[in-house]
């Protein structure tokens, strides 16, 4: 298979090293070597992405403009087939892809410090601030509805309804407080309707593992497009705000290890809001805790909801996964909720901004 793949690029897999690669959950990813040249060969997950070809197509628009208005700007742009498409299509319908490998390019799967959040948010602010130029219209929605609140409280509402009884009786205590967070989908719908609020095209999904940096730690470029779409600003800051401000990740049992450190949400705020500030509008600024309650809540919700349903989306690797999954991001929300005054002091450092 692998050979087929390659080929379509003029490569010999028996001249290449192919090597399983990175840390991704969603698609599969190898590094090939072949010679003096390295790529990065990704099989794209189609269950996810339902149709693969508008993520080549975004991509496409996204390199164009970059190359047009801002050169500058480090962009890894996909290798071409020999017939000049973006995409190899299996003829069982696979998606594979094929991009240069950044040399001397590093990666890191967790936050380490806060020189490190400061430069991944001011990394994924650049990216939108120079895609604000970028016609929305150009860019599809290779996952619809991924981040919609609503829909996602509507989920959790007919899981509470119709899910496993014995599951709903036991986390009756967890669906009260999420009951109780339930302003923060009232807020999500005022979002939708308020003009302040522009639809962007953002990463959506802005963990620390989607950029490159080089050895000294500035970040190179934002990687991992598959979920450029338009969307709202929450969705990227918040995401930071989700997987960058505990030392502990949603995988910790350990609930009084979750913080949410307030010297963290400065580094990203400072180092969003140095690229972005003079592109948000105020009220999207003074929205900036609420988009770290608004993600946090949003996985808490779809990790309960899950566990409710018997675990069919996300799977458990033990019996009662999602349900302290669900429980870790609650705590989460509990301890980001209760800095919103500190964390507020660290927007209003930035002037007029929250004016």
């Amino acid at each position: 298979m692998q050979a087929t793949i390659l080929a379509a690029y003029g490569l010999v897999a028996d001249e290449c090293n192919i090597q399983p690669f990175g840390s991704g959950l969603i698609n599969t990813t190898w590094k090939v070597t072949c010679g003096n040249r390295a790529y990065i060969l990704q099989r794209i997950n189609h269950q996810v992405f339902k149709n693969p070809a508008l993520i080549a197509q975004n991509i496409k628009h996204i390199g164009e403009h970059l190359n047009l208005h801002h050169p500058e700007y480090f962009f890894v742009e996909p290798v071409q087939t020999l017939d000049n498409k973006g995409l190899v299509i299996t003829e069982n319908g696979e998606y594979f892809r094929l991009q240069p490998f950044v040399p001397d390019s590093v990666s890191y799967d967790v936050v380490m410090n806060v020189e490190l959040a400061f430069e991944a948010a001011r990394q994924f602010g650049q990216f939108t601030r120079l895609l604000s130029g970028l016609d929305i219209a150009a860019i599809q929605m290779t996952l619809p509805d991924f981040h919609n609140l609503t829909l996602r409280y509507e989920q959790f509402e007919k899981a509470v309804k119709n899910g496993n009884p014995s599951r709903i009786k036991e986390s009756a205590g967890m669906i009260a407080a999420i009951q109780r967070y339930s302003f923060i989908t009232t807020t999500f719908e005022k979002i939708r309707l308020d003009p302040d609020f522009k639809i962007r095209v953002m990463h959506h999904d802005t963990k620390i593992n989607n950029v490159l940096f080089n050895k000294s730690g500035n970040g190179l470029c934002v990687i991992d497009l598959d979920t450029v779409m338009p969307g709202y600003f929450i969705s990227d800051f918040g995401d930071m705000m989700r997987t960058y401000l505990s030392p502990a990740n949603e995988e910790e049992a350990d609930f009084s290890k979750i913080t949410a450190r307030e010297e963290y949400f400065k580094a990203i705020v400072d180092g969003y809001l140095g690229e972005l500030k003079n592109e948000l509008s105020h009220t999207e600024i003074r929205h900036m805790i609420y988009a770290g309650q608004f993600m946090v809540y949003m996985q808490c919700i779809r990790f309960l909801t899950d566990y409710l349903n018997d675990d069919a989306y996300y799977g458990a690797k033990y019996e009662k996964h999602n349900l302290v999954r669900a429980g870790n991001q609650l705590t989460l929300l509990d301890r980001i909720t209760e800095k919103e005054g500190e964390f507020f002091q660290a927007v209003a450092m930035h002037g007029n901004s929250v004016a």
